[in-house]
C-alpha cells in the first residue's frame, strides 16, 4: 500500500533550515545576491498576479527576509551540495518559502506604487513562449525549474528544498520542470536570464490618468490625515524612537534604513586572504585596499554622491546598469589617490561603482556605474581606476600573481611585464593608438592567476571603455571526428593569430557593457584556382545583461596581418555562435586569383550539406560549398544547410548579394 508523504515536523524543519546568519549576515547576502534572489521569487510567484504586482511582490518577498527570526538548530540549510555559503542557502530557503505561499501573503507583501505600473522589458517570441509555458504549470514546478537552471541544484537537492518549503509532491514538480527544459531545446537558461524575467530592470507606465485626476482631492485629504496620524504615532513612546505607524495595521518602518546603507562605518570589508579560502572567486572576496581606505570623510562623500548625486557630479552608466542608491552597505574595494584624483571603488550586488573627485578641489566629481553580476576569476580580475591621456590604470584582483601587456596586432611579440604597486594599482596601460584614422595597436592585459587557486592559468582582458575590462577567449576550428570545441583562453599561438586580425573590430564595442568576446573559427575552406585556404570566423560579444552581438567574417589568405577580412553578417540580441546557438551558416562572393567569381559558403561542424538557389544553383556535401558563378549572376543567392539532426539552417546575414574582390 503506498505511503503518504509526511510533512516535516517543526523540529525537522529547523534542522533543515539551519542556523540563522543574523541581521548583519543577511544584509550582506542581500547586497551581494539581490538580483539573483528577486529573479527566483519572480519566477516562483503566480503569473495570475499580473506583471506589475508580481514585480512588486518579488521585491517585497526578498526584502521580507529581514528582520530575521533566528532558528536554533545548527544543521546545514536546505539545498546543499553547491558552492554557496550556508548563509545564502538559508536566505534562499526563506525567499522560496515566501514566494511559494503566493496569494496567501501577497496582500501583506505588496507596498503601494501610486500612479505607476512596473513590468520587465518585453522579450522576443521565445521568451513569450516560455512565459506562457510557465503560466500553465504550478508554482512548485516553476520553482524547481529555477532551482535547477539558475541555481544549479541537483534534482535531489532541489527536491529536498521544495519539500522543506511545504511542497506536497516535489517529484512531480521536478518532472514538470524537466519537461519544460526539454521543450526549450537547450535555450531555457539563456531565456530565464533574459530581461523578460528580470524584475530588477523594469519599465514604467502611468495608470488611468483621468481617474487619478478626479481623485486628487480625495487623495490630498487622505494624505493629510495620514500625516496627522503619523505625527501622533511618532510622538508616542510605545512606538519606539525608530518606528512610525500610520494606522493600527501598518508595519513599523525604520527611518534609519537608508542612513545605514550610506554610513562609511558600515562598509563591508573582506579579509585580505579570504579569496584563497573560498570556492567563490569574484568581487565578493576582494579586500579593501588603497592609502585612503580609512578616510571616513572621503568615503562619506562617495556614498553621498551615490545616494544623491548633485549638479556637481558627472554620472555615467554602462548599458543596462541600475543607478539606484545602495539599499544596504556596499563593499569597499579601493580608496586612494591616483592621477590627480581621489578614487573610491565600491561593489554592491551586481554593480561596481567608481567615485572620483579632483585633488585640487576644482572641477566636477565623477560617478560611474557598471554591471558586474555573476563575475568570475577572469571578469572580476580588474577594475579601471583612472583614464588619462597617458593611459589607463587598473586595480587588479588579489589572486592575480603577474601582469603583462601585449599588442594584439603583433602576435609574435612577447608580452611586456607591467608594474603593479603594492596596493594592486597598475602602471598606465596605453590605449589603442589611432594613426590617420587606422588602428595601429591594440593593447591587452595578460594576467596570470595565483597557483593558490588554479594552476597555470593565464588569460587576456582588454579595456573597452567600461569599468570592468572584457575577457577575450578563442574557440579553435573543429577537428575531424572531435566533439564540439569550447572557448579557451586566448594565449596560444593560433588564438593570438586570430585576434591579430580581429582586434581592431573591438573598437565598435566600446561602452556597450561587454563582458566577454570570443573568436570562433567555425570552418576552414580550401579555395578554388589555387587560392589557398580561407578561414570563417564568428566574433561574439556577450554583454553583462545577457544579449550578445555577433559578426561573421571571411578571411582569405594573403591579406595583411591586421586585416580582419570581409564582414559577411552581423546580428544583435542573438544566441548565435554561443553554446545556446552552436550552428552557423554564412556565404560570400569571392574572386579567385584567376579572375573567376565564385559563391563560397561554410557552416559549422553539424552541417552535412549546403545548397544554393536564386541567382546561382549549387549543392555540396559537408560543411563548405564553392561554386563558380555565371557572368550574369548578379542577383541574390539564397543559402540553406542541412544539419546532422535532419533540420535545416538559414544563414546569418540573409541572402548573399554583394561581390567581394
Amino acid at each position: 500500500m503506498p505511503t503518504r508523504r509526511q510533512s516535516p515536523r517543526p523540529h525537522d524543519r529547523h534542522a533543515i533550515a539551519g542556523s540563522c546568519p543574523g541581521d548583519e549576515g543577511v544584509e550582506a547576502i542581500l547586497v551581494e545576491q539581490y538580483p539573483r534572489l528577486v529573479r527566483l521569487a519572480y519566477l516562483t510567484l503566480p503569473p495570475s498576479l499580473g506583471r506589475h504586482r508580481r514585480v512588486v511582490a518579488a521585491h517585497a518577498t526578498v526584502q521580507g527576509v529581514l528582520p530575521v527570526r533566528p532558528v536554533r538548530s545548527e544543521a546545514p540549510p536546505p539545498g546543499g551540495g553547491g558552492t554557496e555559503s550556508a548563509g545564502y542557502r538559508w536566505v534562499r530557503y526563506r525567499v522560496l518559502r515566501g514566494a511559494l505561499r503566493g496569494r496567501r501573503r501577497v496582500r501583506a507583501l505588496l507596498p503601494r506604487v501610486m500612479g505607476l505600473r512596473l513590468f520587465p522589458s518585453a522579450g522576443g517570441a521565445e521568451e513569450l513562449a516560455l512565459d506562457q509555458a510557465l503560466s500553465s504549470v504550478a508554482g512548485p514546478a516553476r520553482a524547481a525549474l529555477a532551482l535547477g537552471v539558475l541555481e544549479g541544484l541537483s534534482d535531489e537537492a532541489a527536491g529536498a528544498l521544495l519539500a522543506e518549503c511545504g511542497v506536497g509532491d516535489p517529484a512531480a514538480a521536478l518532472r514538470t520542470a524537466a519537461r519544460l527544459r526539454e521543450s526549450g531545446g537547450g535555450r531555457v537558461e539563456s531565456l530565464l536570464r533574459a530581461a523578460e524575467f528580470d524584475p530588477c530592470v523594469v519599465q514604467t507606465r502611468p495608470t488611468d490618468l483621468l481617474r487619478r485626476r478626479n481623485r486628487i482631492r480625495a487623495g490630498a485629504v487622505a494624505g493629510l490625515c495620514a500625516l496627522l496620524v503619523a505625527g501622533v504615532a511618532a510622538g508616542t513612546p510605545a512606538g519606539g524612537r525608530d518606528a512610525v505607524r500610520t494606522d493600527a495595521k501598518a508595519r513599523p518602518v525604520s527611518v534609519h534604513a537608508w542612513a545605514r546603507a550610506v554610513d562609511p562605518a558600515r562598509l563591508v570589508r573582506s579579509d585580505g586572504e579570504s579569496w584563497a579560502d573560498t570556492s567563490r572567486v569574484d568581487f565578493s572576496v576582494w579586500p579593501a585596499r588603497g592609502g585612503r581606505k580609512d578616510d571616513r570623510e572621503l568615503l562619506r562623500r562617495a556614498l553621498d554622491a551615490w545616494s544623491s548625486p548633485g549638479a556637481g557630479v558627472r554620472v555615467s552608466v554602462t548599458a543596462d546598469t541600475v543607478r539606484t542608491p545602495p539599499a544596504l552597505p556596499p563593499r569597499l574595494l579601493y580608496a586612494g589617490d591616483t592621477d590627480g584624483a581621489a578614487v573610491v571603488l565600491l561593489h554592491e550586488g551586481g554593480r561596481v561603482v567608481r567615485y572620483a573627485e579632483p585633488l585640487t578641489g576644482r572641477g566636477a566629481a565623477a560617478l560611474d556605474f557598471a554591471r558586474a553580476d555573476d563575475a568570475d576569476v577572469t571578469t572580476a580580475a580588474s577594475v579601471v581606476v583612472s583614464r588619462t591621456a597617458g593611459g589607463t590604470r587598473l586595480l587588479l584582483a588579489p589572486w592575480v600573481a603577474r601582469a603583462a601587456v601585449r599588442d594584439l596586432l603583433v602576435p609574435r611579440q612577447g608580452a611586456r611585464a607591467l608594474a603593479v604597486a603594492a596596493d594592486g594599482v597598475t602602471a598606465a596601460v596605453p590605449g589603442p593608438v589611432p594613426a590617420g584614422g587606422s588602428c595601429t595597436a591594440w593593447p591587452a592585459l595578460e594576467l596570470r592567476s595565483s597557483d593558490r587557486i588554479v594552476e597555470d592559468h593565464a588569460f587576456l582582458v582588454t579595456d573597452l571603455g567600461d569599468l570592468v575590462p572584457a575577457h577575450l577567449t578563442y574557440t579553435p576550428p573543429p577537428g575531424a571526428g572531435a566533439p564540439a570545441r569550447q572557448p579557451r583562453e586566448s594565449t596560444s599561438g593560433p588564438a593570438l593569430a586570430a585576434w591579430a586580425r580581429g582586434a581592431c573590430l573591438l573598437a565598435g564595442l566600446r561602452g556597450a557593457g561587454v563582458r566577454a568576446v570570443n573568436q570562433w573559427t567555425f570552418a576552414e575552406q580550401p579555395l578554388p584556382d589555387g587560392g589557398g585556404r580561407a578561414a570563417w570566423l564568428c566574433t561574439r560579444a556577450d554583454t553583462w545583461s545577457g544579449p550578445g552581438r555577433v559578426l561573421v567574417r571571411f578571411q582569405p589568405p594573403g591579406r595583411p596581418q591586421a586585416d580582419p577580412g570581409t564582414v559577411v553578417a552581423r546580428a544583435r540580441s542573438t544566441a548565435a555562435c554561443s553554446r545556446f546557438g552552436q550552428h552557423v551558416l554564412a556565404g560570400v562572393r569571392w574572386r579567385s586569383p584567376a579572375g573567376k567569381e565564385y559563391l563560397l559558403a561554410a557552416g559549422s561542424r553539424a552541417v552535412t550539406g549546403i545548397w544554393a538557389s536564386g541567382a546561382a544553383v549549387a549543392t555540396a556535401r559537408g560543411t563548405t560549398l564553392a561554386a563558380a558563378l555565371p557572368e550574369d549572376a548578379r542577383g541574390a543567392v539564397r543559402l540553406t544547410a542541412r544539419l546532422v539532426t535532419g533540420g535545416t539552417l538559414a544563414p546569418l546575414g540573409g541572402p548573399v548579394g554583394g561581390a567581394d574582390g
